[in-house]
């Protein structure tokens, strides 16, 4: 089976609400078997001019348990509050199968 991976892009606006949404997240990614691989840290922009301010990647055990998380009763807040919190951009994406 294929891990899946959900990649978000974020601008944050309100640093104090987006604050509590980080602190309120991996419970959530846990319920579902996700972790965190990357939590914004440096970047560098190689192709494109893409030159985002913060990315984000959770890994799942599978593209049923990311998508199971995104649209679950616990992260729906969190998400809404994210949403108030920055300008994004999210993706999930399959990985090669193991």
């Amino acid at each position: 089976m294929a891990k899946a991976y959900l990649i978000v892009e974020v601008e944050t606006t309100d640093p104090e609400l987006m604050a509590k949404y980080r602190e309120g997240t991996p419970a959530a990614i846990a319920r579902y078997g996700g972790k965190f691989i990357v939590r914004g840290g440096a970047t560098q922009t190689l192709e494109g001019g893409w030159a985002p301010p913060r990315i984000v990647v959770i890994e799942f055990p599978s593209l049923q348990k990311a998508k199971d998380f995104y649209a679950c009763p616990h992260y729906k807040p969190l998400l809404e509050m994210r949403m108030k919190a920055g300008k994004s951009k999210a993706v999930m994406v399959e990985g090669v199968p193991e």
